[in-house]
């Protein structure tokens, strides 16, 4: 049987886990405001994770127009973060 430090067998359970999505969903909004930026972080009212599809809810229209510009950028930030393809399509509501 391998050694694994704590931190790597962590991280082996959470990949190998059904609670995988709800743990990065969690994760993603403590490190929201540091991938977006304050005022984003300010004005996004939900984050979640489904299937690989990152749903961002806010009510502000002009940030709503922002969000889907940058989806691309989003998908790209998030998942090298997490230094893993943890998001696939981004979905503004």
């Amino acid at each position: 049987m391998g050694e694994y430090s704590f931190g790597d067998a962590m991280k082996k359970f959470i990949h190998q886990s059904k609670l995988r999505n709800g743990i990065r969903a969690v994760q993603i909004e403590e490190i929201w405001e540091e991938i977006m930026g304050v005022t984003i972080a300010k004005y996004t009212e939900k984050i979640e994770i489904v299937n690989q599809t990152l749903f961002i809810t806010t009510y502000v229209a002009a940030l709503k127009n922002e969000l889907s510009f940058q989806k691309q950028q989003i998908i790209d930030r998030v998942n090298e973060k997490f230094g893993d393809k943890v998001i696939a399509n981004v979905v503004i509501r």
